[in-house]
Parts: structure tokens; sequence; C-alpha cells
């Protein structure tokens, strides 16, 4: 069984993840699998828009596929992990960009590399099982394939909440915070996608679609943004009340099984992304901390604390946000010089 299913039907271009079993997490080659068919569509008269979704009920796309980099890490090869992000941002910018309209479906889980494929499609359509979240603070990575934008144009400090603590967004959280566009109920979603196909015109989705359920994250703005306003994860754990209410008392929660070096990059990240809200300039801020997390980071134990030994005990660098010097971030964030993102095709 193939793990992509790449296609024209109609007036669409339509890509399917096929990996179900393993919540379609996106290995290297799907990514440029992706690429390369929106590369021959982009110019395909035929084509008026593309479809993206995901085999199965439980995910759209869970993450990336990360085993290969804790093993190649194991092994001192930190340049595959290296290759594989250049290869997934390039796709990421492609799909931000892209010249036609892209609609993505996000059923069940949407995490990590899944954001990177369908968070950044013209139209984004979540249903009621819908789970989206950017959990990479939890193994040692920050907020990345541009889901770094996406957290900095959140409204208030929503950003910095959702990008440190990892908390997953329901349909209505989404949509609030700029993650998703559209609530469709998922009984509905063949007959849209049919239409889709049939008429080539996104125009279809605005009449399937349903007022969100209420956001959680609106009744919590206040409180969100009276504590995660700091400008370091010093200040926004400083700012934590003794006693908190419900939104920093389930942040916190999570944050501290986080690794807190990848947490005060990710604020730092989202702060500069904030001031330049592009999508190269966030891939590239965000690359700068993973082309060197497997030799310098906590991304290695990450991995093995949750996929590989699955005690769910990670030993971070560092105990906890104390720990972590200004300096440290400051060379983890630092320019990659001709190390940095390119922006090449694919040859």
């Amino acid at each position: 069984m193939t793990d992509i299913i790449i296609r024209k039907t109609g007036r669409a271009g339509h890509i399917t993840l096929n990996r179900p079993k393993a919540l379609n997490a996106l290995t290297w080659d799907m990514c440029l699998a992706i690429e390369a068919a929106l590369d021959e569509w982009r110019t395909d008269r035929e084509v008026a828009l593309i479809i993206i979704d995901g085999e199965g009920e439980r995910a759209f796309c869970s993450g990336g596929d990360i085993a290969e980099m804790y093993a190649a890490g194991q092994r001192g090869d930190y340049d595959y992990g290296r290759r594989f992000w250049r290869d997934e941002y390039r796709l990421n910018a492609k799909i931000y960009t892209y010249g036609k309209p892209i609609v993505a479906f996000l059923q069940g889980f949407t995490m990590g590399g899944g954001v990177g494929v369908g968070c950044h499609a013209a139209q984004r359509i979540v249903c009621e099982n819908s789970q989206i979240a950017m959990p990479e603070c939890s193994i040692g990575l920050v907020p990345d394939v541009g889901g770094s934008l996406i957290l900095a144009k959140a409204p208030g400090h929503c950003g910095e909440f959702l990008g440190l603590s990892g908390d997953r967004m329901v349909a209505g959280d989404a949509i609030y915070v700029g993650f998703a566009d559209h609530y469709v109920p998922q009984a509905a979603w063949d007959d849209l996608k049919d239409t889709l196909i049939s008429l080539g015109d996104t125009g279809a989705i605005t009449t399937a679609s349903q007022a969100p359920p209420t956001s959680r994250l609106a009744g919590w703005r206040s409180e969100i943004d009276a504590c995660f306003a700091g400008t370091s994860l010093a200040e926004i754990y400083r700012a934590m009340p003794d006693t908190p209410g419900p939104a920093v008392a389930h942040a916190k929660k999570l944050m501290d099984r986080n690794a807190p070096l990848g947490m005060a990059v990710a604020a730092e990240i989202i702060k500069a992304v904030r001031r330049d809200p592009q999508i190269k300039s966030a891939l590239d801020r965000e690359f700068r901390y993973t082309y060197r997390c497997v030799a310098q980071g906590d991304f290695i134990e990450g991995i093995r604390a949750a996929i590989i030994d699955r005690d769910r005990t990670p030993a971070w660098q560092h105990k906890n946000w104390q720990d972590v010097p200004v300096s440290e971030v400051a060379r983890m964030t630092a320019p990659l010089g001709p190390e940095a993102l390119q922006w090449k095709e694919t040859p």
C-alpha cells in the first residue's frame, strides 16, 4: 500500500495521506511527492484547485515520522534531519504561497508536520473531532514547519500559550486563533469534496460551513494575555500567579513537562516572527534551532522518551526555566550563515 495517493479527478488535484495505522505521519518521501505534484499542477489548466486529505478517521496527519531521525542521531549523522527539514520547510513555504487554492480537510489529529501540510492551505476545514496542536516542545523541538507564523499572528498572546504548552485546539479554538477557517460536520465532507472536484470552485465551502463551536481560548484570553505577554520564558513564568486561573493552571501543567530550552527558544522565535510575519522568515528562524537540535539540543532525548522507550520521563539538559541561560538561547537562534535555508527548488 502506497503511503500517499496522488491523482487528478475532475477539476481538482487530489492528495491523500495514506498511512492510517501510523496516523498518517509524514515521511520524507511523502514531502517530496507532495511537492512534485504541486509543481506539476501549478501550470496544469485542468487543475483549478488542490484537495489534501488523510485516510482514516483518527488523523489528518499526526506529525513527522521522527523515528529515523532518532536512529540517524544515534549514529552521529546530524545531516539526515537537516536535509529532511530543508525539504519539508521548502514544501511548507510552497503551500503557503501556492497560486491555486489548496483545500485541507483536517479530521482528528493535525499536529507538528501535519500543521505544515494542512494549516498553510488557503482553505482549512475542521469538524467535530478535529484536534490541532504544536506539541514540539514536549520532544525538545520548537514549533516549526512555519507554525511559528500562525502562532505569532494569533489573537493577543494565544500564540505563546499554545506554542509553549503544546495544548490541543478543538475546532472552535483552531478557527479562533487562525489554524483553520471553516467548520463543516464530517458527514458533509464527501459531498463537499465531490462538489469541489466537479466545479473547481471553493465557493461551495462557504455554503457548507456552519458556525463553529465556542472557543475555550476566547474565554481565556484575558488570563492568557496577562501571563503570556512576557518577552521571554522567564518573564512568562514569573507572571504566573501563585493561585492561577484555569488557563494558566492548564498551561503550566503542560509546560512543566516540556523541554525548558525548547520553550525558551520558542518564546524568542514567536516574538521575532511577530515583528516580521513572513513565512520564509518564520521558517528561517525555526531552522536555526532544528539545524542544531540533534547535536546540541534535547531532541534525541525527547524522541527516546516519547516513542522509543516510551517512559515519558525525558532527562532534559535543564531542570527548569530558571536554568536556561540567555546565552544558550542566543546560541540556538543565531543566524546559520551559509547553512541557512536557501529556498532552492528540488533538483
